[in-house]
């Protein structure tokens, strides 16, 4: 196990500085909620701020008040978190509903919106637990009405219990993408097709990791079993899709039709709704903000923060947790959560490390199982490398309205990076801040440029992480004039 670093105790070891609490939780999910539960258990000063109205982070939504027939829909895994949620309340941690965290300081000072106004929150030790977002699809029409994320029409199933009327096709690959096909035709929905983006090669590119993979028997009956669920559905089921466009109607308001290619056949298929997904990636804006060290892993096609054994940064006191740092699923995260607030733990000196070692060793053998599979599937469900090569028409940057031959023109005028490729065309200016475009951009850029994602680099991101209004940040400085005045009229 990784000790304590000198750079950490360092920072421990100062006294005062205005710290509010020991430890600073980012996010309510899987991840923060167990990270929370093992920070108070071991005595650490502990609040967790989150942007829902509830706990429960993006895989749990609303676990906590969904009716018994939405929780029966959504599955077994789904209800897991309704315990976890349970034993996060009844841990007493200070929890911070609706608020939204627009800056963090390099000092680790946490400045958050709630119910219109700014405040700040300093400690020692902040872990991040701000998830996943789902991969950018960039597609011709991909921006069309009818056509969103499929992890979109899951939140309104989990929220509202509604699904989308009228033909439903999905478009995509990845174990999410037939999960949520599932639920949505238990739900009463008309799946009218799965459009399985996974080239043929990815079978060849997974058969050196099938014997690791068989060590998670449970997982794989688990995804054998949506496939049958489907097939016994009748729902068609079309494998190494390319060529895929979206095309509208003819008064242009909506998506009509999905066509592809699909071995050697061309298809036209009418939908209402289209649901894309090409699997979920490490939310990076936090750490991005703070300027942490990164690295591109080309198994999961993203970019992923360096961390250690116990969660640490390279900056001094921060910690990721969860699939924010790498992909790994609920129960994974749930594990990286407790273990990150083990490490915050030992670094306050409320545990010895060999109490430390002890109490992180059953997280550290879920974590070994539920990410066993994960080299399988990532090569399973690598996508496609057309995905990139998109057509030049295409938009990558949905905010700025930017194409994917705009960028390839910025390229051949001589910008090695999204930075520059932002002063030029503005692409990544708009109010996701390079969230949808990011990862899109940089790989667009290498293939361009012939060089390796991680050579590019990837946007600098900059406060605040999501649009505030001046309002709020005025009222972080009205208790300092207030203070002032009081002190003059003395």
């Amino acid at each position: 196990m990784n000790s304590l670093s000198t750079r950490e105790a360092a920072a421990v070891s100062v006294e005062g500085n205005g710290f509010t609490h020991d430890l600073v939780i980012i996010g309510a999910g899987p991840a923060g909620m167990s990270a929370a539960i093992t920070a108070m258990d071991a005595g650490l000063r502990t609040v967790v701020l989150d942007e829902q109205p509830r706990a429960g982070g993006q895989i749990y939504r609303n676990v906590s008040v969904a009716p018994p027939t939405v929780a029966a829909l959504l599955g077994p895994d789904y209800r897991h978190g309704g315990d976890l949620v349970r034993r996060f309340v009844a841990s007493g941690v200070e929890v911070h509903y609706d608020t939204l965290v627009w800056d963090i300081d390099r000092d680790l000072t946490v400045t958050a919106q709630k119910a219109g106004r700014s405040f700040a929150l300093r400690a020692p030790q902040l872990l991040v637990a701000n998830g996943a977002i789902e991969r950018p699809s960039p597609i011709p029409g991909w921006t069309l009405p009818g056509v969103m994320n499929a992890g979109a029409a899951q939140i309104a199933l989990k929220t509202a219990g509604q699904v989308p009327s009228g033909a439903v096709v999905l478009v995509g690959n990845g174990p999410l993408l037939l999960l949520v096909a599932c639920q949505l035709l238990k739900a009463g929905a008309r799946v009218a097709g799965i459009v399985d983006t996974s080239p043929a090669s990815n079978r060849a590119r997974a058969m050196p990791h099938a014997a690791s993979a068989l060590r998670a028997p449970g997982m794989l009956a688990k995804g054998l079993r949506m496939l049958w669920q489907l097939r016994r559905a009748g729902v068609p089921h079309f494998k190494h899709a390319e060529t895929v466009r979206f095309e509208a109607s003819s008064d242009q308001l909506r998506v009509e039709t999905v066509s592809f290619t699909s071995q050697g056949k061309s298809h036209r298929l009418k939908a209402d709704v289209v649901l894309l997904h090409h699997g979920v990636v490490p939310n990076t804006q936090i750490s991005r903000l703070l300027r942490v060290d990164h690295v591109w892993s080309d198994a999961q096609l993203t970019w992923q923060p360096v961390i250690d054994a116990w969660g640490s940064t390279s900056l001094a006191g921060l910690r990721l947790a969860g699939d924010g740092s790498s992909i790994g699923g609920a129960l994974a995260a749930e594990a990286r959560g407790a273990i990150a607030a083990l490490g915050a733990v030992l670094a306050m000196g409320k545990l010895d490390a060999a109490q430390v070692d002890r109490r992180a060793l059953p997280w550290r053998r879920q974590l070994a199982a539920q990410t066993v599979i994960r080299p399988f599937l990532d090569a399973l469900y690598r996508p496609p490398e057309w995905l990139v090569d998109c057509p030049d028409e295409t938009l990558v940057c949905r905010c700025e309205e930017v194409t994917a031959g705009r960028i390839r023109e910025m390229a051949k005028l001589g910008c090695e990076g999204p930075n520059q490729t932002k002063f030029f065309s503005r692409c990544g200016m708009g109010p996701c801040q390079g969230r949808m475009c990011g990862i899109t951009v940089t790989q667009v850029l290498a293939k361009a440029l012939d060089r390796a994602p991680g050579d590019v680099g990837a946007y600098r991101v900059r406060a605040p992480l999501k649009p505030v209004r001046l309002g709020s940040l005025a009222a972080m400085a009205a208790p300092a004039a207030a203070s002032q005045q009081a002190s003059t009229k003395k």
